[in-house]
């Protein structure tokens, strides 16, 4: 029999080990990640990277499961639902996410950035770090930017030259009013549609091309319909990795610190693997026959895009932000 004091003293224990458990978050807990990309993509793989640091800084008490191949959803939907709680992680292009955080669409501005080396001098610096914080009263926290290239059109029609080769063609874009005004200017047909059905609105004539990084064209097998890839690279945006305020609220203060620096780490990992992945994509499509242009005078397209800065623009703090990054040497 036990006595009475002794049943005292244990439950007295164990409320005293559940009240330590809450404050320090200890509580193990699985969160879910989300990716668009399929398995062997850098973003996914990065993803990975983070997971297995997060589990052996907790001591395994906290893992990170990956849901790639868009298993959870379109971009769209996975950002609707993170914002919400039902996703704590999710890898996402700064286009989409910039219709809830204003200044993601500064990023995705066509031709801010003049190379990748300018970009992430920006990203890696004050200014990115100033983006990361600007997240939170949308929902989310930003914990790392991922690399992903330029961005570049290309088609099934003919090869793009100049302004006057993209008249009428219908090109696809991700679901962000920026983009489609982009594209717009640009003399073309925008068409906004989901990543995930790029590949069939190709095979079936509903869109004659679409614009977006050496990876993304290959790795879809996009460039089995579309055989002309013209170098505009009109965008650098990168991809950023936003948690949840739900999830992160659900944290100590130790394991925030965790979840941030490791997601640092999963970007220097992530940008390693990106640089090989880009370098076999565009060697992939050449030796498919693809038609690479790589000469076109820029100045007309970047002139067309007046009208998207001076709107962007008209909200000062997106100006100085803009400014401070054209700064940036």
């Amino acid at each position: 029999m036990y006595r009475r004091a002794d049943i005292s003293r244990t439950i007295t224990l164990v409320v005293a080990l559940y009240l330590t458990a809450v404050s320090t978050g200890a509580f193990a807990r699985e969160f879910r990640a989300a990716d668009t990309q399929s398995e062997g993509y850098p973003t996914v793989q990065a993803l990975l990277y983070m997971g297995s640091l997060v589990e052996e800084r907790s001591s395994g008490r906290h893992q990170i499961k990956v849901f790639h191949s868009r298993q959870l959803g379109e971009e769209k939907e996975t950002l609707e639902q993170t914002r919400v709680g039902a996703i704590d992680l999710n890898r996402t292009n700064v286009a989409l996410i910039g219709t809830m955080v204003p200044a993601m669409n500064v990023l995705a501005m066509p031709f801010l950035f003049r190379s990748i080396e300018h970009q992430q001098k920006v990203l890696d610096g004050p200014i990115g770090n100033e983006i990361l914080a600007s997240f939170e009263p949308y929902g989310f926290v930003g914990l790392a930017f991922y690399d992903s290239g330029a961005r570049s059109i290309y088609n099934s029609v003919r090869p793009i030259h100049s302004m006057a080769d993209l008249k009428g063609l219908r090109v696809r874009v991700q679901q962000s009013e920026q983009m489609s005004e982009m594209i717009r200017a640009l003399g073309a047909v925008p068409v906004e549609l989901p990543y995930g059905q790029v590949l069939t609105g190709l095979s079936t004539g509903l869109i004659d091309g679409a614009e977006n990084n050496w990876p993304s064209f290959v790795t879809t097998n996009h460039y089995k319909s579309a055989g002309y890839y013209t170098l505009t690279e009109h965008t650098m945006s990168p991809e950023v990795l936003v948690m949840s305020q739900k999830a992160w609220a659900s944290l100590s203060a130790d394991d925030q610190k965790t979840f941030r620096e490791t997601a640092q780490r999963s970007s220097r990992f992530m940008r390693e693997k990106w640089r090989d992945l880009e370098e076999r994509s565009r060697k992939q499509a050449e030796a498919a026959g693809v038609k690479i242009v790589t000469e076109i005078d820029r100045k007309p397209f970047e002139a067309a895009m007046a009208g998207l800065y001076k709107k962007v623009q008209a909200d000062p703090a997106m100006a100085r932000l803009i400014e401070n990054i054209r700064k940036v040497e």
